[in-house]
């Protein structure tokens, strides 16, 4: 069966940039730790997944619809993307990463309409995903609502990267993959900014899914709830809960921008030094 990758593009640059245990510079003075290990990663990914067809795709600069429904969402987040100033050595790498995967005949894009990432990989699972069988690279647990039993998520971590399909979801939260939007609605997620319920914990909010076995049914039978502080919590949070829900929720409304016949790639053998030597980042005599 043909395998499609699909890395989350600055989620991947984001974590060899700061996860790296030292910064590289090159001969020329250039910060190079975040594209080399960008390159070393994906070509480890593309590798351990044995894919046919890969993708790259990058947040773009612009405003989304989630800003829109909510003033906060990803508010904590430092904007080191869209920081195009010369000394901002995690613009410079994203550049640099792009040419790695032009040099390496590797399909990236970077999203430019009123979604995020997430959005248009999410189109692609939901037009593709019956076909053939999908892997996401990326440690954002918004994908979980994605898995099925041809989608993965894959969470690099060196040797001790994870699998993420259905088993694991059920065993790590008690809930199916297709239940992790309403399951993050409740307990909130940090990471992007969005506040959960009080009084509902990840328990809590496993149990509610097994009872009433969507968010839509928990608001609708909120009277229901035995415990009076947990009834009490998301009878006056019901707002908080839908708004919470259309920001985590992916589907297909996102315009796919290449076409899955575009995507084809066989790994050539090609390691770290030569795309780094090839894109001019490392001299020929550097080992």
């Amino acid at each position: 069966m043909e395998k499609l990758l699909i890395v989350d593009g600055h989620n991947l640059l984001w974590q060899m940039f700061f996860g790296m245990p030292s910064r590289i510079i090159n001969e020329d003075g250039r910060t190079i730790h975040g594209t080399m290990g960008f390159v070393g990663a994906l070509i480890k990914i593309i590798k351990m997944t044995e894919s046919t067809h890969v993708i790259i795709i990058f947040d773009g600069e612009h405003e989304n619809y989630r800003t829109e429904l909510s003033a906060d969402y990803k508010a904590n987040r430092n904007d080191f993307i869209s920081d195009n100033d010369d000394e901002n050595p995690f613009s410079h790498q994203y550049e640099d990463v792009c040419s790695s995967l032009d040099y390496m005949k590797i399909k990236h894009t970077e999203v430019a309409e009123l979604f995020e990432a997430d959005d248009v990989i999410s189109s692609y699972i939901c037009k593709y995903s019956d076909d053939m069988q999908i892997i996401i690279s990326s440690t954002d647990s918004d994908f979980f609502q994605l898995i099925d039993k041809n989608v993965s998520v894959l969470k690099y971590r060196g040797s001790n990267t994870v699998i993420c399909d259905e088993k694991y979801i059920k065993e790590k939260y008690d809930i199916l993959p297709e239940q992790y939007a309403a399951f993050k609605s409740l307990t909130g997620d940090n990471s992007d900014n969005i506040k959960g319920i009080e009084k509902v914990g990840l328990k809590t909010a496993a149990a509610l899914i097994n009872q009433f076995g969507s968010l839509q049914n928990i608001i609708m039978n909120a009277d229901k709830i035995e415990k009076p502080s947990i009834r009490n919590s998301i009878s006056q949070n019901i707002e908080r809960l839908q708004i919470n829900y259309k920001l985590i929720k992916l589907d297909d409304k996102a315009t796919i921008p290449l076409d899955i016949s575009e995507l084809d790639y066989i790994y050539s053998g090609i390691t770290t030094h030569e795309v780094l030597k090839g894109i001019k980042l490392l001299s020929e005599r550097k080992k």
